[in-house]
Order: structure tokens, then C-alpha cells, then sequence
């Protein structure tokens, strides 16, 4: 006598199928809103003169690195949005905190690497500002849009 059953036989319903979170429309809006206003941001920045990305995918059309604002930008923001979503308002604001403060030190190793030149008017704390602003209007942005959606 054969004990096994197959899931077919058992009384076992499967489980449903879990889209990806990442891929709700909340999400990919702020994967957008992130991506153009990080164009924009280096775009003002770069026609200012503070910095300049030497080593970049198409160098003739664009001034700015476009694949990080294009794909970086947004896999970051994704994974800034998964982060803040876990934590209460103060582990919100030491993930902004951690993150703009890791993006002024990613810079420091991205000019050692050369992908990236600033000019003597730079600071490094423009980075960890702009990044802090950044982050804060991304997740300001997430949550308006969670709220109209509810």
C-alpha cells in the first residue's frame, strides 16, 4: 500500500502566488519620480560646473552618468523603500542618515576609481546633504502615495 500522496490527492490547497512588492505600482512610481529627479539633480549640477563624470555610457549624448540614475538609482530606491517600510519613524530617519552618510564615502572611493571629478567649490558634506534631501522627499513621496492609494 503506497502511504505517499501527491499534493493532487492531499486536502492541502496550494499557496497563492505572491507578486514581488517591488513591482507594485507605489514602487515603480517612486523608482521613476527618483530616477528624474536624480537626472535632474546631476544634470543642474554638472551644467554648474561642481562635478563631472569622466568614465560613462555615452559620453558624446549625455554629461551625466546615465546608467546610476537610469538603473542605480532606482535598485537603491528600491531597497531604501523595502528598508524604511520595516522601521518605525526613528529607524526611518537613522536609514536616511546611514545611507546619505554611505553615498558622501562612495563618492570619496568613486573619484579615487575615477568614475567621477569634482571641482574645488565641492564639498563632501553637498553630497550628504543632497543625498539627506533626496532621500527625505523619496520617502515623503512613497507615503503621499500610499495614503491617496488607501
Amino acid at each position: 500500500m503506497n502511504t505517499v500522496k501527491h499534493l493532487n490527492d492531499s486536502s492541502w490547497q496550494p499557496l497563492p502566488k505572491k507578486r514581488f512588492t517591488f513591482w507594485s505600482k507605489r514602487y515603480v512610481a517612486c523608482m521613476v519620480f527618483a530616477s528624474l529627479l536624480g537626472t535632474y539633480m546631476d544634470l543642474f549640477f554638472v551644467g554648474k560646473q561642481f562635478y563631472r563624470f569622466p568614465i560613462r555610457p555615452f559620453l558624446e549624448i549625455f554629461p551625466i552618468n546615465i546608467l546610476f540614475t537610469l538603473v542605480g538609482l532606482p535598485i537603491l530606491v528600491i531597497i531604501f523603500l523595502m528598508s524604511i517600510s520595516q522601521v518605525n519613524k526613528w529607524g526611518r530617519a537613522g536609514i536616511i542618515l546611514f545611507i546619505s552618510l554611505l553615498m558622501s564615502i562612495f563618492e570619496k572611493l568613486a573619484e579615487v576609481l575615477g568614475l567621477f571629478v569634482h571641482s574645488a567649490r565641492w564639498e563632501h558634506l553637498y553630497t550628504f546633504l543632497g543625498y539627506l534631501f533626496f532621500l527625505a522627499v523619496i520617502s515623503f513621496y512613497h507615503d503621499w502615495i500610499e495614503r491617496t492609494n488607501e
